[in-house]
């Protein structure tokens, strides 16, 4: 498959006028921990966020996945491995775009997501628990990596609301 990346004045007026569709990784380690990601871009930015990330035009769910597991995680996951978790919808008054100098004083872009949500269990013997997980996960969207207990995260304020709802009975839908 090609690189689906749309040109930037193209995107921007994506964001500004449609959701996108995207996956979501509730990533765990089979002692039950769940990793986040400390988000470098808006939205969400500088948040602890599950890791994932958008599907491109053409691009099945399951090629998507695949794609962002990998890139996300460093290792590929099947979609048939995942438990489904439902369909999210998350609205941000900020995006990619924000404070960008072309934009008009005080004029942001917001996104709006559609979001499928899955759960993924790290393999016996790949759960990386480890301080120092600086070089184990792809450095793209997230600066640093953390395992958290589930309770720690729900009681974190450094984790989005956004993350926190896969947690939750029923902040989805389906």
């Amino acid at each position: 498959m090609s690189d689906n990346r749309l040109d930037d004045s193209i995107f921007k007026t994506i964001i500004d006028s449609a959701p996108l569709i995207s996956i979501d990784l509730v990533v765990r380690a089979s002692s039950g921990k769940v990793l986040l990601g400390q988000r470098l871009n808006r939205p969400a930015q500088g948040f602890w966020f599950v890791p994932g990330g958008r599907i491109f035009k053409g691009e099945s769910l399951s090629t998507a996945f695949r794609r962002l597991t990998l890139g996300e995680l460093g290792i590929e996951f099947n979609i048939a491995d995942a438990r489904y978790l439902g369909l999210y919808e998350h609205f941000y008054d900020d995006s990619i775009y924000t404070n960008e100098p072309s934009l008009p004083k005080g004029m942001n872009i917001s996104t709006h997501y559609i979001v499928n949500g899955f759960e993924v269990v790290f393999p016996n013997g790949q759960d990386l628990l480890t301080d120092d997980l600086s070089s184990c996960f792809p450095k793209e969207q997230h600066g640093a990596y953390q395992w958290f207990l589930e309770e720690e995260l729900m009681s974190s304020d450094q984790v989005h609301v956004h993350s926190k709802w896969y947690f939750e009975k029923d902040k989805g839908f389906l």
